[in-house]
Order: structure tokens, then sequence, then C-alpha cells
């Protein structure tokens, strides 16, 4: 007991110094951030090279017009998916977990919160891959070692708390967008903006639709924006969490697709990999300039890191309440996990990882939207299950499915969404009797 006791003091101390996560309560209005700091945890976010790589390849699969599109419509549906679910964090100061508690039920929300919070997991472990492969393949460096020093310092970030986020927000921000700049104009001075404009896809073949490109372009924070209130919930007021989301959602992410897309069709690399040499890291390193090569090293270890610790924050929140922990225990304990995946080159499965969060997730987020804006606004944690949110749910995953296979031109994850939102909102209106007990 003595021993508990000793490390729950410790656990105290270090939160007495940097912070309450409030893990287990909502946050209270005392201990709300500015809009400033709120917005800076956001754009941080999605203004990332795994951003441009993404835009690198939507403009190889749809050409650039038509990728255009895609990433502006994409991202207009995510600022108003987003920005509604974090509008009911900032007014409920609730987390993800704790919110979907009152919708999925007190025992019900583990399935919900576990399966994000793991995915988030994997996210981490994926980002932190990337950096490892990037670095040792650019600079003829150990994976392993780079990856672990990589992981070791995103843990580190992610412990700080919400602060730490706020923190990485503020340089890797400004770092994108100067280095950002620079690959845009350099590299379209190669080729003239007309050539960019017409890019019809890699070797001239556009082999993807709106409707995947959509999916891509959603499916990308698609998991990070259904857990919103995670950040959210430190807002002020209303009008702070709106401007905070917009930051990410169209502006960050659509800059930093744009920045790979750009690029990807200012050069027109036949059979360009966007995840190997060509994107903007591999852009800088060659130039053959020994500045932007260790500038390019300092940037790739800085931005990752934003999108690792946003990702290792949300994996420990969720986890940190579904295990009656504290946020920074979890960080520690699956940082280490996310970094022992991490060496054994997960990063590769990314495409398969969109297409799991996009036939998964959006239900989930429709659903706490359906739930607090349309059927019990202010309700409270009530029972331990809520099956008609779990209904709804399998649904809306069936549905996505059955588009992935058989409609692979339609846009899976906003099928997924829609199909969740309009189920629970048509079987949760059903009478008790008519539902069997659900």
């Amino acid at each position: 007991m003595t021993g508990k006791h000793g490390e729950a003091q410790k656990l105290e101390d270090v939160d007495h110094v940097l912070g309450d996560e409030y893990e287990h309560e909502p946050v209270p209005q005392s201990a709300r951030r500015s809009t400033f700091s709120v917005t800076t945890v956001w754009i941080g976010f999605p203004m990332i090279i795994t951003g441009a790589m993404t835009g690198s390849i939507l403009v190889l699969g749809m050409g650039f017009i038509n990728a255009l599109w895609a990433m502006v419509i994409g991202n207009l549906i995510m600022f108003a998916y987003v920005g509604a679910l974090g509008v009911l964090g900032t007014n409920r100061g609730m987390n993800f977990a704790l919110m979907a508690s009152v919708v999925f039920g007190r025992q019900g929300y583990v399935l919900a919160s576990g399966l994000l919070s793991t995915l988030l997991l994997g996210w981490y472990a994926v980002q932190t891959g990337i950096t490892g492969s990037l670095i040792s393949t650019a600079y003829d460096l150990n994976y392993v070692a780079m990856t672990i020093i990589a992981g070791v310092l995103y843990i580190a970030i992610t412990f700080v708390g919400v602060h730490g986020l706020h923190l990485i927000g503020l340089v890797s921000v400004p770092l994108f967008v100067l280095l950002g700049g620079w690959v845009v104009f350099d590299s379209a001075a190669t080729s003239g903006w007309s050539a960019i404009f017409s890019y019809e896809g890699n070797n001239g073949i556009a082999s993807m639709s709106m409707g995947v490109g959509l999916t891509v372009v959603i499916a990308l924070f698609i998991d990070a924006g259904t857990v919103t209130a995670d950040f959210n919930r430190w807002a002020k007021d209303t009008r702070s969490s709106i401007i905070a989301t917009f930051s990410a959602f169209p502006f960050a992410n659509l800059c930093a697709m744009l920045v790979g897309g750009i690029m990807t069709a200012a050069l027109a690399v036949p059979d360009a990999n966007p995840f190997g040499a060509d994107n903007m890291f591999g852009y800088m390193n060659s130039q053959q300039a020994i500045f932007l090569s260790v500038l390019a090293f300092v940037f790739l270890y800085l931005n990752l890191g934003s999108v690792c610790a946003h990702c290792l924050y949300n994996a420990a929140t969720g986890w940190s309440r579904i295990l009656n922990t504290r946020m920074r225990v979890m960080a520690v304990v699956l940082g280490a996990i996310g970094i022992a995946i991490a060496a054994g080159n997960v990063w590769a499965y990314f495409i398969q990882w969109l297409s799991l969060l996009g036939i998964l997730v959006p239900p989930i987020g429709a659903i706490i939207l359906v739930d607090q804006y349309l059927h019990r606004r202010n309700a409270e944690i009530d029972r331990d299950w809520r099956p008609t949110a779990f209904i709804a749910w399998a649904v809306g995953s069936l549905v996505a499915v059955i588009v992935e296979f058989y409609s692979p031109g339609l846009p899976t994850a906003i099928s997924a969404g829609l199909a969740g939102g309009i189920a629970y909102a048509n079987i949760d209106r059903m009478p008790v009797a008519a539902r069997a007990g659900a």
C-alpha cells in the first residue's frame, strides 16, 4: 500500500507541475486555455509531411485539378464533422471517452474509445516508423536507432500534456510554412504553373475516382477528428473551438496536401514514390546543400513529432480512462509499445490503415452527433450499455463494407457516416417495445 501511495503521490506532484489533464472529469472553466493555445494545438496536427505525401498520392492518382477538388471538398466535410464534435467537447468539457460513455454507455464506451485509442496508437507507430525510415535512407543511419530516438522524443512531448502539443505546434508550423513554401515555388519554377494545373496523373493516367479521393482525404484524420473533444474541451467557448478546428480543417490540412500535390505535379516524376524519396523531405536533400540537409533532418523530427505526440496524447487519454489511470502513465507505456511496433516497419501498411479507418470510425462520430444534437441534448451517463448506438454502428460499418467492395467509386467514409447516423436517428426513436428492449 505504501508503495502504491508513493507512486500516486509522485503522479500528483507531476500533475501539479505540468498541469492536470482531467482524464476522468470535465475540464473546468478555470483550467480552459486561450484561443491561441487551442489553435496551435490543432494547427500543428495536420500541417505535416504525411499530409503532403497524401496530397502527392491524390495528384498522382487523380490529376491535379480533380485532386484539388477532392482536397477542398474533403476538408470542408472534415471542418463540419470535426467542428460539430469539437463544440460538443467545448460545451461539456468532456474528452472523447467521457462523451462516448454518454452515448454508448458507461461500459459500452470501452469498445468505441478502445478502438479509436488503439488506432491512434497505430498512427503513432506508423509516423514514428516513417521518421526512422526516411532518416535512415537519406543519411545512411541505422533505422532502429533513428526510430527509437524519434519515439522517445515524441513520448517526452506527450508527457508534458496539452501544453506540450501547444509548444510543438509553435515550432513545427512556422517551419513547415517556411520550407513548404520554398519547396512549392522552387519546384514550380522548373515546369511553370500551367503544367502543374494540366498535370493528368502518374504517367498521364488518372486511376483514382473522386469517391476514393474523398475517402483518402477524410480517412487521413477521421480518427483524430472523431476524438476532437480531447483537444476542444480545453477551449473557453464555442467561438474558440470553431476557430481552432478551422485552423486544422480546411486550412492546415489543405496547405499540407497542396505542398505535396504541387511538388508532384511540377516535377512529374514517372512512377513517383511519395513514401520514399519523392516528397518535400527528399526534395530538400536532393539539392545537395549541407544547410538544407541539416534543416531537413531537424524539420522531419519536429514535424512528425507534432503528429506523433497528438496521436499518442489521444491514445493515452482514451486508455487512461478505460484503465482508470493517468494520461502520462499511459503515454509512456503506449509510447514504448509504439516504438517496438515501429521498429518492424509497420508504417508500410499506411493505405490499409486508411481503408480500415474509413469503414469503422465515421459511424461513431455520426452517432454521437445525432444523439447529442438531435435526440438527447445534455444527456448524462445513465446506463451501462446503449444497444441502439451499437446497432447503428454495425449498420454504418456494414454499408461501408458493401460500398468498399461493390461500389468502390463511391466515398466509403461518407457512406459509413451517413448510414450510421441515419440508422441511429431511426432506431433510437422507435418505441421501446418495437426495439425489443434495445
